[in-house]
């Protein structure tokens, strides 16, 4: 399996710290649309106790980003993402960022995961021109790797 390095829009929205909250903004999520989600990120507010932020992508089409943007989600404009799935191996995500960093592009936040020897890593740039440059550079690593 080859790397698939894509540019994706993250989702974000306030939600309530209270149990239930996550899964009921879910599950509205779900219903229309049916949305295959392989990012969510809950975390809390500081400045706002009893408060949190959900992340989540990808969401494909107009049905479920209108469904988000009626579950009080809106795509970030200020979050440049790239996604990299492909198999994963002994190293990878060090590799990535080491990658980046010989290159002067500062990755802003990773979440990455890895199962049945396949990796998913989301990496988060500053601007976009930054997450572009981390696309090509990233394509001719793992291709030589």
């Amino acid at each position: 399996m080859d790397f698939s390095i894509t540019r994706m829009d993250v989702w974000a929205g306030e939600l309530e710290d209270r149990p239930g909250a996550l899964s009921s903004r879910l599950a509205t999520i779900m219903m229309i649309g049916e949305a295959d989600l392989d990012f969510v990120v809950v975390r809390p507010l500081n400045h706002k106790p009893g408060r949190g932020v959900l992340f989540i992508a990808p969401l494909e089409g107009p049905e479920q980003t209108k469904t988000a943007e009626d579950a009080g989600l809106r795509k970030s404009n200020s979050m440049f993402v790239v996604r990299l799935e492909g198999p994963d191996h002994p190293g990878l995500a060090a590799g990535v960022a080491g990658t980046l960093a010989r290159a002067d592009v500062n990755i802003t936040g990773m979440t990455a995961a890895a199962t049945k020897g396949n990796a998913l890593i989301y990496l988060r740039f500053t601007t976009e021109r930054e997450a572009d440059a981390a696309i090509e550079l990233l394509k001719t690593s793992l291709a030589e790797g």
